[in-house]
């Protein structure tokens, strides 16, 4: 029963949250929204209703109490009767109990998610007040969950999701899309690209909010609450929602400090006797280097002298004489334009790296995603910013 409860305090939320996102909508524009083909209240009604019969069904899966079929209509009547007297539960603070249990830390949730650790604090504090009982057993050294904690922490991703997508579609009647968008991308990517991109992104919506985070390993979109990710090279198959930006082109290179010191490799084969950088493959292991030329493709088995996690130091390396590496050619190409790398093979080209947007499957209808999507497909064209390369233009031209 006390599973129940949680349910409705929380189908409370989304309901006084709708209604007051209507209403300020509605003093707002004077009219209904233009982009919602129904009443809102028709609509929205009917919304909230499909949300709480998911919090009732999965609530009383785990209790004894069962609803006739029959009945359903009237025991949702009933409990939107019985929702009125609950209490209100804060999202963001049940966002932040969520994560203390996953890090079972208050000070890793706070540096997690942005915020100093008494906010956090606070927070929980709040939610246990909300809902009458401890969720946290805390001692100076751990923090564990009480039984209460663990039945909450089992529902609550579902439930959040669902309290995401209605506010989300709310926010979408108002119009402009807001909100937090949470992305995730590596680091060369995010600091030669998304570092130049995002500040017209966020002139064009000023109601959003970002949260960057930049890694040299893939975020898990679910588990981390990644809202959109920028994938480069092949995708797993994760039942993801993908989008295709475009292609890199790249190059083998050296600077010519090593190519004093080395020599050129005499031929494409002859490129594993070198010094050679590269990222490692899955599991750790060293990847092959495969290059193509007029129809014909070769695969060069490479055992890299140097092996490092993450592209933006590979360039490094490579430019300070190193080694040799394949480059992403809008970083490398002003390089070799101005000899300060050297351009291996040139009528052999590496295979290009795709650029993919993906997200979860429940976030592809969200306005503040479909905005980010939007932005980067237009400013991702032939000639932008990331496929920006100098030796591309003259091979073509």
């Amino acid at each position: 029963m006390a599973s129940l409860l949680v349910g409705i305090a929380l189908a409370q939320t989304v309901a006084h949250w709708t209604a007051a996102s209507l209403a300020k909508a509605a003093e707002e524009r004077g009219t209904r929204p233009a982009n919602c083909p129904l009443a809102p209240t028709t609509k929205i009604v009917s919304f909230i209703r499909s949300i709480l019969a998911v919090f009732v069904t999965t609530m009383l899966s785990h209790t004894s109490i069962v609803i006739p079929r029959s009945g359903s209509s009237s025991v949702l009547d009933r409990l939107f009767r019985t929702v009125r007297q609950c209490r209100m539960v804060d999202i963001n603070a049940l966002r932040m109990f969520e994560k203390v249990a996953t890090l079972k830390s208050f000070t890793s949730s706070a540096r997690a998610l942005g915020v100093p650790k008494s906010n956090v604090s606070r927070a929980i504090a709040r939610l246990e007040d909300e809902l009458g009982t401890r969720l946290f057993q805390r001692t100076t050294r751990d923090v564990v969950l009480t039984m209460t904690g663990e039945a909450l922490l089992e529902r609550s991703p579902g439930i959040i999701a669902k309290l995401s997508e209605a506010l989300d579609y709310v926010r979408s009647l108002a119009g402009q899309p807001r909100g937090l968008l949470k992305i995730s991308a590596g680091v060369g990517f995010g600091v030669n690209v998304l570092a130049e991109q995002l500040p017209g992104f966020l002139l064009l919506y000023p109601d959003i909010e970002i949260a960057l985070d930049l890694d040299s390993r893939p975020a898990d979109l679910v588990a981390d609450a990644v809202d959109i990710a920028v994938r480069m090279g092949p995708l797993p198959d994760s039942g993801m929602v993908a989008v295709k930006l475009g292609e890199i082109r790249r190059y083998l290179c050296a600077a010519p400090s090593y190519i004093e010191r080395r020599g050129r490799p005499s031929s494409i084969d002859h490129i594993a006797q070198h010094d050679t950088i590269d990222m490692p493959g899955q599991n750790g292991r060293a990847r092959a280097w495969t290059f193509s030329r007029g129809g014909k493709t070769t695969r060069v088995e490479i055992k890299p002298r140097l092996a490092v996690n993450e592209a933006l130091t590979v360039h490094r390396l490579v430019s300070n004489g190193a080694g040799l590496g394949i480059l992403s050619g809008y970083i490398c190409a002003p390089q070799i334009v101005e000899g300060r790398l050297v351009h291996l093979f040139p009528d052999w080209s590496p295979t290009p790296v795709e650029v993919n947007l993906l997200f979860p499957s429940r976030r592809e209808l969200s306005p503040v995603v479909r905005a980010f999507v939007d932005y980067m497909k237009q400013v991702s064209g032939p000639g932008s910013l990331w496929m920006q390369d100098p030796l591309a233009v003259s091979s073509a031209g």
